[in-house]
């Protein structure tokens, strides 16, 4: 029946075209022209979520960020720690945010702050680590100051924006494999 319905609504541009006395070649010309202007057009919309991917991390200017799901499933985000640029894995299951010893020493945090270490929890087991606090943490036009942060050589590589980030926020939420970032009042 679809297949009826769309030779119908071509019927009328065709008929129209032959009404006038264009040559077939001419004819067959805009005719392919136009059935490539609308697949693209078809293809732009179908696809605009996917299209959207293309740009990570997408900034609004009213203090909302975008951050599309990575292929391994998770959500990573450019955040800047007291200016030193770093990629980090956003986890709403940690509960504060770690760093590793050489983003920490990149931004210049005092790893002495606080002269107890603390014995955390995470996902491969119980690790010691230094408590620090981040003057200033951006993702995109989001600033946070005094930031709370573990530091450990435990955490690898790794840095992690946890609970104790994403709480200050407004809100945040996942829609159709995008983390929506929201610090407007």
């Amino acid at each position: 029946m679809d297949i009826v319905y769309y030779g119908l609504i071509l019927l009328l541009p065709l008929s129209a075209l032959a009404a006038r006395r264009i040559p077939i070649g001419q004819t067959l010309r805009m005719v392919l022209i136009w059935i490539g202007i609308f697949s693209a057009a078809l293809l732009v919309v179908g696809q605009r979520e996917r299209l959207a991917e293309l740009w990570p991390g997408r900034a609004s200017p009213d203090g909302i960020v975008r951050i599309p799901i990575a292929q391994d499933g998770h959500f990573y985000a450019d955040v800047r720690i007291n200016g030193v640029e770093r990629r980090m894995l956003i986890d709403s299951g940690a509960t504060t945010t770690a760093l590793s010893e050489a983003t920490a020493r990149a931004a210049g945090l005092d790893l002495n702050e606080s002269p107890f270490g603390s014995l955390i929890e995470t996902a491969n087991g119980r690790v010691t680590a230094s408590h620090t606090t981040i003057a200033s943490l951006a993702i995109g036009p989001i600033q946070l100051n005094d930031v709370g942060a573990d530091v450990s050589p435990s955490f690898g590589r790794q840095d992690i924006i946890g609970m104790n980030v994403l709480r200050r926020l407004r809100s945040w939420r996942v829609e159709r494999g995008v983390l929506i970032l929201n610090a407007t009042t």
